[in-house]
């Protein structure tokens, strides 16, 4: 057993090697040394999604709104401060990459540089 490695997964120490796969009994996470190596050596994912001061969200965050909203189709306005909690990330090709439910307007689609992380 390699002491450097641990799980990619709990982070555990205690894992063993069978074959070409490294298994984790705590979490009973398998991986392979091969795909474990070239994790550390890959770049950071690109569809990282960042908040207005680039502070990486995700999902389950509790962001705040930075700027007054006008909700489309509607006169509705969601006011600088509001808080939004338990928001869902989502790769949105029109920019609105924050699935939530905001208290008093219900389900919408935000963009991530117009929320603050709480």
């Amino acid at each position: 057993m390699s002491t450097e490695n641990k799980c990619p997964q709990c982070g555990s120490e205690n894992i063993y090697e069978d074959g070409n796969l490294w298994i984790c009994p705590e979490c009973t996470h398998e991986w392979s040394a091969h795909s474990a190596a070239a994790a550390d050596t890959e770049a950071p994912a690109d569809n990282v999604i960042k908040d207005a001061n680039g502070n990486i969200l995700q999902d389950g965050d509790t962001v705040v709104v930075v700027k007054d909203l006008k909700i489309k189709g509607s006169s509705s306005v969601v006011k600088v401060g509001t808080k939004v909690k338990n928001i869902r990330l989502q790769e949105g090709g029109d920019g609105h990459d924050i699935s939530c439910k905001i208290d008093g307007f219900g389900a919408m689609n935000l963009k991530s540089e117009f929320v603050k992380k709480a």
